[in-house]
């Protein structure tokens, strides 16, 4: 199973940004020596109270030159704000300085205030997310190239530096909503789940709905499935459940505000629905459905009993949502995962 690490580069209140983006270069560091295969990179705007990681291709760069094996994962790129050629340019560039370790994370996201920044339409965001990814694997895999969309038009375009060895990076999809999950399986993507929002039950019927999707479409075998989701380890069970319940709880009001903003900006059911889950949404609940907190000993056997259950090929743990636990807390946590729970996958 692939193991890597979620990243926002959290804001605190009363730390500084350069202090913030230090700690957050001191845990990359030590993922890279503790052997983690992936640190993924958020993209979020507009929210300095909560996050600083609003550049997750700049923040690429920096890891691909201060590390050589660890891969790097954006999750997720989102497309619909994105000029198409210009972060074709940039991410073929982090994977060039990488030499080929970029997962090229990709969706729409569900904050219609940040649509509503960049004056992007968010009911235009699944056709513009599917014309920019079209165009971004065009620019990657031909020499010059030509495209006419409802979005987007170019003639002639030779865009540079393309992937490294030409290969293109893998690309990620993630989704969210029921039917976003059997079409992603018929495209033939791997998928993104995320048990931020929506349980372990519940991902269970996406991955499987995900799965038909695949089938139907008359492939062969199975798709691959990466989880996000919220996750804390400390030296045992209580001492866990103990120091990520402000962080955690914190966390969801975060999240309530967010949807219900989304919600009231779009007037859709499904984040009107969701901001009313996440308003009662206690921390009892949330480490029962969505949170996986423990021991090592605990969470790898959660972990192994959840990916026999559903199925999936690897994990995004994100070790400080909400973003107050302290760094040397999340340091310890980032090295059980790596040195106590990972081996027993292995």
């Amino acid at each position: 199973m692939e193991f890597g690490m979620f990243h926002e580069v959290p804001s605190v209140p009363g730390r500084g940004e350069t202090e913030m983006f230090d700690e957050a270069m001191e845990q990359i560091d030590s993922a890279e020596r503790w052997g983690l295969d992936v640190m993924w990179l958020a993209e979020i705007h507009f929210a300095p109270e909560r996050t600083y990681l609003s550049a997750p291709l700049a923040i690429a760069s920096a890891i691909a030159a201060r590390t050589s094996r660890m891969k790097i994962g954006i999750a997720v790129q989102v497309l619909p704000l994105c000029h198409p050629l210009r972060l074709a340019e940039e991410a073929a560039t982090v994977d060039q300085v990488s030499k080929g370790r970029l997962i090229f994370g990709v969706g729409r996201s569900g904050v219609v205030s940040t649509y509503d920044a960049y004056q992007v339409p968010y009911d235009e965001s699944r056709e513009r997310f599917t014309e920019i990814l079209d165009i971004v694997k065009q620019a990657w895999s031909q020499p010059q190239f030509s495209y006419d969309g409802k979005y987007h038009s170019f003639r002639d375009v030779a865009c540079s530096p393309h992937p490294y060895n030409n290969k293109m990076p893998p690309i990620r999809i993630a989704a969210s909503t029921p039917d976003t999950f059997p079409a992603i399986g018929g495209l033939g993507y791997p998928v993104f789940a995320s048990t931020r929002h929506s349980t372990w039950s519940e991902v269970k019927g996406q991955v499987a709905s995900y799965q038909a999707g695949w089938k139907q479409a008359g492939r062969q075998g199975r798709g691959q499935v990466f989880v996000a989701g919220p996750m804390y380890i400390a030296e045992t069970d209580s001492q866990a459940r103990d120091e990520a319940r402000a962080s955690v709880e914190h966390f969801y009001r975060l999240q309530y505000e967010l949807i219900a903003e989304s919600a009231r900006r779009s007037g859709r059911q499904n984040f009107i629905d969701r901001a009313e889950h996440l308003k009662n949404l206690t921390y009892e609940d949330a480490i029962r459905d969505n949170v996986i907190v423990g021991s090592p000993e605990t969470v790898a056997s959660r972990l192994k009993e959840l990916q026999d259950r559903i199925g999936f090929d690897g994990i995004l743990a994100e070790l400080n949502c909400g973003g107050i636990i302290p760094h040397e807390r999340v340091l310890n946590a980032l090295r059980l995962l790596c040195q106590e729970v990972k081996p027993r996958f292995q």
